[in-house]
């Protein structure tokens, strides 16, 4: 007999029972599906909000420039963005410095001048000024002429394009444009005069050229569009300043009255000098003429005298007496005697005939007492 008779077949074995979620578990996946739905959603929103964080404006008196990590995007000039909308990476990815290139700007300057504030300079109003100055609250200069005065001014000035050595090699451009600043206004003081309270012109001038210069050995890359200085003297001494002005204004006024005073005497001269000139030019002129005139008559009148001397004497001489007794209504001549002597003519000329006497009374006598 097989072995099937003496041993049973095993029942077969139950699938397991399903396992189903309760109401609990079903929540919290559908809470954790919504939750990585809504960070996605914030991630993205995050992404774009980074991405569009790069989008950035350059005016129109700006230039830019994108640093990557610290360095330049692109090459020299290529690495400038010029006006209008740009996009970088950002911070701190990318960095965009701007250069300020053709805005004004402005610095004051810091030495020489007297201790105000901001409040008294608002109202254009001063502080009055002390018995003398001090040297730890009042700023001054001194000038080629040993002379103390106040000096202040404003600059104002644009960067040069590109302008990356303005912003770039320098932690503050703007403060090393100050110090140049004071320093022209120094240098100027001292190789010039008190007169530069008066007349502000060469100082300026000064000051400017030596800006220049500086400007030029520090490499600081801007252009000065406008330089205005005030020089003032010591307030203590504005009484002085104006009498020695007003002392100056009357000698000015002196040597320009004497100045042309002698311009006129001398072009009055002058103008005598030459009227003399001409004067004694055109008697010399006639004299000439006349003396010419002479000569040749006599040189024409000579043969005729030559040829009879006698006869010619004789007409000259009815001649001059024709011409001498024109309006003469007496005349007496003497005619020559035979032994040549010389004839002798007496005229006996009456006296004045007296006035006549006029009869009147005789004048009253008056009775003296």
């Amino acid at each position: 007999m097989s072995d099937s008779h003496d041993h049973p077949h095993p029942a077969p074995i139950a699938p397991p029972p399903e396992v189903t979620d309760d109401a609990g578990s079903q929540a919290l996946s559908d809470a954790l599906r919504s939750s990585f739905a809504i960070v996605k959603v914030i991630m993205v929103g995050l992404v774009v909000v980074f991405l569009g964080s790069g989008f950035f404006t350059v005016g129109t008196q700006e230039k830019a420039i994108i640093l990557r990590f610290g360095k330049p995007v692109g090459e020299d000039e290529k690495a400038l963005l010029g006006p209008g909308p740009h996009w970088a990476l950002p911070y701190p990815i990318d960095e965009v410095v701007r250069l300020p290139v053709g805005q004004v700007q402005t610095v004051n300057s810091t030495i020489g001048w007297y201790l105000t504030t901001a409040g008294l300079e608002a109202a254009k109003t001063e502080p009055p000024p002390g018995p003398s100055l001090n040297p730890a609250t009042d700023g001054y200069v001194l000038t080629g002429d040993g002379n103390i005065v106040h000096v202040r001014g404003t600059l104002r000035y644009r960067v040069s394009e590109p302008g990356l050595r303005y912003v770039f090699d320098f932690a503050s451009a703007s403060n090393l444009v100050q110090n140049a600043f004071n320093h022209a206004l120094l240098y100027a003081a001292a190789r010039g005069t008190v007169d530069i309270t008066r007349d502000t012109t060469a100082y300026r001038e000064q000051a400017e050229a030596r800006l220049a210069d500086l400007i030029a050995q520090q490499q600081l890359g801007i252009k000065v569009e406008l330089m205005d200085v005030q020089v003032i003297p010591p307030r203590q001494l504005t009484a002085d300043f104006a009498r020695v002005l007003e002392a100056e204004v009357r000698r000015a006024t002196a040597l320009n009255d004497a100045r042309k005073y002698a311009n006129e005497t001398v072009s009055k001269g002058r103008s005598e000098a030459v009227a003399r000139t001409n004067t004694a030019a055109a008697e010399r002129a006639r004299t000439v003429e006349f003396v010419s005139a002479e000569a040749n008559r006599f040189n024409d009148l000579l043969p005729e005298y030559r040829k009879d001397k006698q006869l010619f004497t004789s007409l000259r001489y009815a001649e001059a007496l024709q011409r001498i007794f024109t309006n003469v209504q007496e005349k007496i001549i003497l005619q020559e005697r035979a032994d040549g002597k010389p004839r002798e003519l007496r005229l006996q000329l009456n006296r004045e005939p007296p006035k006549p006497k006029t009869i009147g009374p005789e004048p009253a006598h008056q009775d003296k007492h």
